[in-house]
């Protein structure tokens, strides 16, 4: 997806946010990464923002399903951190929820990999926004505000350590 969107904005000739390019190739190790040790892909929202989920009290509903398909379940969980805005005990509480266990260093790496590549993702679908002059939000701000979250996450002290739980892989 971060291919496809690159070729529309080059195709819009739109400007990229300060310092995007070099994000990117940093991020290609997280990619390489999570090429190593694939999950099976399965059916993934893909937008899991809090705006998608409605509670009534008794259940979480999901909505909004554009951007489905089968993909790393991983994406998801990461994208819902991301998105909710989730300190490390929740997204703790979640993944063991989710996983009905402790996560390993495998599974919280693998969300945390997700993270940044999901902001990376988010980037430059606010400059397409942006670029097709969409009136409904600044989507360069946006943008920008996602790049920096990215690269802020990328050049934390803890992120060597999950992206070399993610190179070693589950059993490890």
């Amino acid at each position: 997806q971060i291919d496809q969107y690159l070729s529309v904005l080059n195709e819009l000739g739109a400007e990229l946010p300060s310092g995007y390019t070099e994000v990117q190739k940093d991020a290609e190790r997280l990619r390489t990464a999570l090429t190593l040790h694939p999950l099976p892909n399965c059916p993934c929202h893909c937008d899991p923002m809090v705006e998608n989920c409605v509670d009534n009290g008794k259940k979480v509903f999901i909505i909004d399903f554009e951007y489905a398909g089968n993909n790393d379940p991983m994406w998801d969980l990461g994208d819902l951190s991301v998105e909710g805005n989730f300190t490390q005990e929740q997204e703790y509480i979640f993944m063991t929820s989710y996983f009905g266990h402790e996560p390993t260093p495998f599974d919280v790496g693998r969300m945390v990999m997700y993270k940044a590549m999901c902001d990376l993702l988010w980037t430059l679908w606010g400059v397409v926004q942006h670029a097709n002059n969409n009136p409904a939000d600044d989507f360069w701000t946006y943008a920008v505000d996602r790049l920096n979250r990215c690269r802020t996450l990328m050049s934390s002290a803890e992120f060597p350590k999950h992206l070399s739980a993610v190179q070693r892989g589950p059993n490890e």
